[in-house]
């Protein structure tokens, strides 16, 4: 099946061609406008027949999808890593509210803290549930290997910056990926032990419903993670996505 974004074209059998406006991918419900109608139609992909424009079926996918696209940044950041871009590095943590997520690529220096922000390089899972992809041009659901090439096309400065040894990290990143993908992915937030001192291990979390608990190794945090100064910890002991 194509994938389906906003902006794509679409016919219904009673409203004829129309345009997609919003894509939630976790409900299998979408927005649509038809011809010279002022507002949106909302409709759902298991039972209103919503068909390409060449007539093919678009069809809600049985299987969960993926809550958040970590699993598929890291899949691409190991393929960058074994191609000798070792100084790239990806940051994953909650938002505040606990609500969504957010992640972020940077390149360079390992700095956690202050780390360079790129345009196009970090992103929310409040926009990733209506409009499933990085912005660097890719598709919905594209692979690790086809989101490297949409990378490079949009910004080949950027991931030049990348190019480098980082053996360190890039062995921790390695081992981390062999534990919990595909399933699960890591956090970056702060933890803290029952008498009060800041984790040493990562939580871990599914990323799709379904997906019984993680019962995998602890996971260490990364290179030069220990030696950062914690402020105001936040306890959660639940997470929405």
């Amino acid at each position: 099946m194509k994938p389906i974004a906003p902006g794509t074209v679409i016919f219904h059998r009673y409203r004829g061609y129309g345009v997609l406006t919003a894509v939630n991918l976790l409900t299998g419900w979408v927005s649509a406008r038809f011809g010279n109608e002022q507002r949106c139609l909302d409709l759902n992909l298991s039972t209103d027949e919503v068909q390409h424009a060449d007539g093919e079926p678009i069809l809600f996918r049985l299987s969960p999808p993926d809550r958040m696209p970590h699993g598929r940044l890291m899949e691409m950041v190991l393929k960058l890593h074994s191609a000798g871009y070792q100084r790239l590095y990806l940051y994953s943590w909650p938002k505040d509210a606990g609500m969504h997520w957010r992640w972020h690529l940077f390149t360079g220096c390992r700095t956690w803290l202050q780390r360079p922000w790129r345009e196009g390089w970090y992103g929310s899972g409040a926009d990733y549930i209506f409009n499933p992809v990085m912005g660097w041009g890719d598709l919905p659901g594209a692979t690790a290997d086809e989101l490297i090439d949409a990378l490079a096309r949009f910004d080949p400065e950027g991931l030049a910056n990348a190019l480098g040894e980082d053996e360190e990290h890039a062995v921790w990143f390695r081992r981390i990926c062999e534990a919990v993908l595909p399933d699960y992915m890591y956090s970056l937030e702060k933890r803290l032990n029952p008498d009060g001192s800041v984790s040493n291990v990562l939580p871990v979390y599914p990323l799709r419903q379904g997906v019984p608990d993680y019962d995998g190794p602890s996971l260490p945090c990364p290179p030069g993670w220990s030696k950062l100064h914690y402020v105001n910890p936040i306890p959660r002991h639940f997470c929405y996505f």
